[in-house]
This record gives C-alpha cells, sequence and structure tokens, in this order.
C-alpha cells in the first residue's frame, strides 16, 4: 500500500432488504367497464369477481394469490374486451358482404324477371 496520497475512508454502503416486488394490479376499473358496458357472455363480471379477489388479497398481504388472482381478472377482461369489439366487427363484415353478395344476385336475376312478350311471333318463322 502506498501511503504517499490521502485517502478518503467511505463506510460501506448500507444494505437493507431487497426492495420488494411492487403490489400486483388487480384490474378492477377495466372489469367494471366490461361488466357495465361490454358484458360479452358474461366474462366483465368474471373478470369483476377476480378482480375483487385479487385486490382482498393484495390488502390482507398474500402477494402471490393476489398475484394469481390479477392474471385471471386480466385473461377474463382481455376476453371480454376481444369478444365485444371483434363479435361486432365480424357481424358487420358478414351483413356488409351479404347484402353485396344478394345486390349482385338481384341484378344478375333481372333479365329473367323483365322478360316482356311481344306480339310478334318471331322465334315461329
Amino acid at each position: 500500500m502506498d501511503p504517499s496520497y490521502p485517502r478518503e475512508e467511505r463506510p460501506p454502503p448500507k444494505r437493507g432488504p431487497p426492495p420488494a416486488a411492487p403490489a400486483p394490479r388487480d384490474h378492477l376499473v377495466w372489469a367494471i367497464f366490461n361488466t357495465l358496458y361490454m358484458n360479452f357472455c358474461c366474462l366483465g363480471f368474471v373478470a369483476l369477481a377476480f378482480a375483487v379477489k385479487a385486490r382482498d388479497r393484495k390488502v390482507s398481504g398474500d402477494v402471490e394469490a393476489a398475484r394469481h388472482f390479477s392474471s385471471k381478472a386480466r385473461c377474463y377482461n382481455a376476453l371480454a374486451t376481444a369478444g365485444s369489439v371483434v363479435l361486432p366487427l365480424l357481424l358487420g363484415a358478414l351483413i356488409v358482404t351479404g347484402v353485396i353478395h344478394l345486390s349482385k344476385l338481384a341484378q344478375e336475376s333481372v333479365g329473367f324477371f323483365t322478360y316482356q312478350f311481344s306480339g310478334s311471333d318471331d322465334e315461329d318463322q
């Protein structure tokens, strides 16, 4: 060791307990929204039940169970939202393609319904 230059002695950094993982989200607001506005096949209500369970477990301190119920609430919320958005769009697309198909069919059959009988017998001669 070279004592020729002065050194600052610093105390070692204090080490406390490792930082706790953040508390899991309970997705309660999303579940309430799905229950009230877009309750596709009651998935919004199921998501609400799991969100309330997640919040209860988070308050009681059982983080692992809260994380489990939070994951289920997020899954059911995503399914309810996707079902409530995708199915009306799919239904609208089916209606539009059905109308287009029927209009083409009607245009093709106009010749059949507009056949006019004439007084001359051109076909007999």
